[in-house]
């Protein structure tokens, strides 16, 4: 990319590509099968995705979609997808992006706050629409990808101008409003983050940096969002055959499939599907030679599930898990490599996560916990190495604010001066090499009478008896007074077991650790519930509740 840093519209960045390699692919599809079941797949190059941005970003704009016009952006992943993300851009419409797998209720409140004005989505997006009213009174412009039945509007080929030649990209300030990223709501009520033109080309601009992410990459994107900034890249964005809302249950198959039939020499994942597609690879001993790096984020990475995935890879590609949140991404970043070489031992014995240095642009620091809001930053609430506090950080990258949601802003964010210094709701502490180790939700913290808990340092112990498949510690009873109770997912096969043998088991591992010895209760669940995004973190409010109520019916 040529001179990055000047640009202040995604856009930009489809331009500039569509100059630099106007025929390679940009965007690639599956589009069916032949009479041998070998895919076809249908492409735009960035030639091809510059024109049709164009063309769509014209028809925005005579049907009165503008800069600022608030759209609501309900489409599958694919090459409209990209289409309808970028022209929006270029005529400085402010997207609303909110995951359709966060349920009914959650999705008619989310549109609500944002209060949007256009509604571009499928034709089912347009009936729930409807039906279940969502924000009726300030819709006023729809477009339907697929069959419009009784609503209305405009078709999507309708809004396709026929002028096909460089429009006016719109001339953004780096802080206006260019986005609200709705968070997942896996641990807490779903917020839209305000996203500004600067903070998306930065994260562009310091993701390719940190990657080496270049043109003559190609990317598996099984994270629709992340596949945005492959294109701004430069490099081919595959998309496979999956349910993007549900990675966990994608077919490692078709993912292997998507990868050796396009030359994939990268991957987008959450440890959910990396751990699907690195069973199948155990199972059946396929390999992934095209894969030169591998991105996984969403939740921690798990050392075993690292370890089986290696295996599929060459010797010297790596998984690297950046840490980070809606809120503000990348804030650091580790390789499997290292996390199997040099932290492995530590996660095992309870120390937490290791997520690496902090990035060069932005700064982390380890405060004191506290669940008040903090309004003006102090130096004397930082930690110093090795003791366990909030992480925030502050940077080009970080969002200032909550759409509509100033309680949710007060709670989140600290006032330095002119620049805010996040709050990301986990816990962690920094070792003395200068790494960040990421300990759990700071809401999920366990407090008894003498005692905090936190989740990850715990859980990880149990993690590792073979019949697990992962843990959950829950806190039961009130704050300050609470039980600590693991709640136990077997791995998947087991079919006869001892429950009482195993819990024995259990206790006998953690009487080994000082920070574990004193959990006496211990439940089995059938399958945890997980986050509609990434299929990956757990919902322990959720199991909190349930092992509240299997304590009481035991006595």
């Amino acid at each position: 990319m040529s001179e990055p840093a000047t640009f202040t519209n995604m856009a930009e960045f489809i331009r500039h590509n569509a100059a630099l390699t106007p025929h390679k692919r940009a965007v690639v599809v599956p589009a069916g099968r032949d009479s041998s079941g070998r895919v076809a797949y249908a492409h735009l190059t960035f030639k091809q995705l510059e024109e049709e941005t164009n063309r769509y970003a014209r028809g925005f704009q005579k049907i009165g979609i503008k800069k600022g016009t608030r759209t609501v952006v309900m489409i599958k992943p694919g090459i409209d997808f990209y289409i309808t993300f970028f022209a929006l851009a270029k005529i400085g419409a402010v997207m609303v992006m909110i995951d359709p797998g966060m349920g009914i209720r959650n999705l008619k409140k989310c549109l609500a706050e944002a209060e949007p004005e256009a509604f571009v989505g499928i034709t089912f997006a347009h009936v729930a629409r409807v039906i279940l009213r969502w924000s009726p009174d300030t819709i006023k412009k729809t477009v339907t990808l697929g069959r419009r039945l009784f609503w209305g509007g405009y078709s999507f080929e309708e809004v396709r101008d026929s002028d096909c030649s460089a429009v006016d990209i719109e001339n953004l300030s780096p802080d206006e409003m260019g986005a609200i990223m709705f968070t997942s709501g896996s641990t807490g009520i779903s917020k839209g983050v305000v996203y500004t033109h600067g903070i998306l080309t930065n994260q562009v601009r310091y993701i390719q940096e940190l990657y080496g992410y270049n043109s003559e990459d190609v990317d598996l994107a099984t994270f629709p969002l992340f596949g945005l900034f492959d294109v701004c890249f430069g490099m081919t964005a595959v998309i496979p055959d999956m349910n993007a809302s549900k990675p966990a249950k994608a077919d490692p198959v078709k993912l292997i499939e998507a990868i050796e039939d396009n030359g994939a020499t990268s991957m987008f994942g959450s440890p959910a599907l990396v751990d699907t597609l690195s069973r199948f690879g155990a199972e059946t001993g396929q390999k992934l030679p095209s894969l030169r790096k591998v991105i996984s984020c969403g939740a921690p990475a798990r050392n075993d599930i690292l370890q089986r995935f290696h295996r599929m890879l060459a010797d010297n590609v790596e998984v690297f898990t950046p840490y980070g949140a809606t809120e503000a991404l990348p804030v650091s970043s580790i390789g499997s490599l290292t996390i199997l070489n040099e932290t492995a031992a530590e996660t095992d014995s309870g120390g937490g996560t290791c997520v690496g240095y902090p990035v060069s642009h932005v700064a982390v620091k380890v405060i004191k916990i506290t669940d008040e809001a903090i309004d003006k930053w102090d130096e004397s609430l930082v930690l110093e190495p090795g003791q366990i506090g909030e992480i925030v950080v502050k940077g080009p990258i970080v969002t200032r604010q909550y759409y509509r949601r100033p309680e949710a802003t007060r709670l989140a964010k600290i006032s330095e001066n002119n620049e805010i210094w996040h709050r990301m709701g986990d816990v962690g502490r920094f070792d003395e090499k200068g790494r960040l180790w990421f300990c759990g939700r700071k809401s999920h913290r366990v407090e008894s009478s003498d005692k905090t808990f936190f989740t990850i340092p715990c859980e990880r112990i149990f993690n590792q008896h073979p019949k697990v498949f992962r843990t959950a510690l829950v806190g039961v009873g009130k704050n300050g007074n609470q039980i600590p109770v693991i709640c136990i997912e077997l791995e998947k096969g087991i079919k006869e077991l001892n429950a009482s043998t195993l819990i024995d088991e259990l206790k006998e591992i953690g009487a080994k650790y000082p920070h574990t010895a004193e959990i006496e209760n211990f439940l089995l669940h059938p399958g945890f519930p997980v986050d509609i995004r990434h299929n990956a973190k757990i919902g322990r409010e959720i199991l909190s509740e349930w092992a509240a109520d299997t304590l009481k019916r035991r006595g």
